[in-house]
């Protein structure tokens, strides 16, 4: 039988905590965004790079797949599922912060995608954050810097796991 280890489980916690943060904050700055911003306003945060503008965004990125809204709040429970999977033997803090950004975006991205108009498992994700090329939140962000550790930890050979220990018979 397979049990956490002190180590591990100091990690998995660590991972819950900062995807409860990822999660809060993004749901509370859409939250701001859908009382404060209007569908057409856009309001400049440094322009002319980040301007706010409201979109309900039915896609992935780019609003590709727009019509199979419900295929994205399977994957995020894919996601969601096996990186709680994954993580429970993880090896380093580094691992638990990529592993716990993705968690937070994916956790909140399933949230929007199951409990917002137009309906369950067909909800819009609310985006944002204009960028000018696209237009996103705080769990896309999350998610971008989750990635992008991902493959930095990989590249520098940090490993995932701990090997799991037998327990004696």
């Amino acid at each position: 039988m397979m049990r956490l280890e002190r180590g591990s489980s100091r990690l998995y916690a660590m991972m819950l905590v900062l995807a409860a943060v990822v999660l809060v904050v993004d749901q509370l700055t859409k939250l701001w965004a859908v009382s404060t911003l209007s569908g057409s306003e856009r309001v400049a945060v440094i322009p002319p790079l980040i301007h706010f503008r409201l979109f309900y965004n039915a896609g992935a990125a780019f609003s590709v797949g727009s019509g199979a809204t419900w295929l994205f709040a399977l994957a995020a429970t894919a996601a969601v599922v096996g990186v709680l999977y994954i993580a429970r033997r993880l090896a380093s803090p580094g691992w638990a912060l990529a592993l716990g950004a993705l968690l937070g975006g994916a956790v909140s991205h399933l949230g929007d995608r199951l409990f917002r108009e137009p309906g369950f498992a067909r909800g819009h994700v609310v985006d944002f954050i204009d960028y000018g090329v696209f237009v996103g939140n705080v769990a896309d962000i999350a998610l971008t810097c989750g990635c992008v550790a991902m493959v930095l930890l990989s590249l520098r050979g940090v490993p995932l796991a701990r090997v799991p220990r037998e327990e004696p018979a």
